[in-house]
């Protein structure tokens, strides 16, 4: 048995091939590039094929593959992403929604809070080129009694 459980380590989607040529490449690498941060491993990158995209570090990303029968999915499912500060959560909305000024494409689920009272849980959801959702939570611990 492990030490710790495994880890999450990456999402793969399919996409039309279309998608992941140059022009729909480049705009996926544009919004979540700049929105997340998240970088292209060019290496990787293969047109109407594959485009990997890394998240926080080496071993997490975003694995994007065409496919002639991509995947379709109601907005509501999703993967999630979680930041450690209010100061973060804020920033991050605040790019979404300064792209969204722009981009009729990109749909919002606003700033929402889950108050389960040990932790309150701050969620927005932002659609926008996948076929997932991105959902991003900050979970407000309250002060210890």
């Amino acid at each position: 048995m492990p030490d710790a459980p495994p880890r999450l380590n990456h999402v793969a989607l399919s996409l039309p091939s279309e998608a992941l040529q140059p022009a729909g490449r480049a705009e996926i690498v544009d919004f979540y590039g700049n929105v997340f941060g998240w970088t292209e491993y060019p290496q990787l990158t293969e047109d109407g094929r594959r485009l990997v995209l890394g998240l926080a570090t080496y071993d997490q990303f975003v694995f994007l593959v065409g496919d002639d029968d991509p995947l379709r999915a109601p907005r509501t499912d999703h993967f999630g992403l979680s930041v450690h500060t209010e100061a973060e959560f804020a920033e991050l909305l605040d790019r979404v929604k300064a792209r969204m000024v722009d981009d009729p494409r990109i749909h919002l689920d606003d700033h929402t809070v889950d108050d389960q009272e040990v932790v309150k849980i701050h969620s927005f959801y932002v659609h926008h080129l996948l076929p997932l959702t991105v959902e991003v939570q900050w979970w407000e611990w309250p002060p210890k009694a």
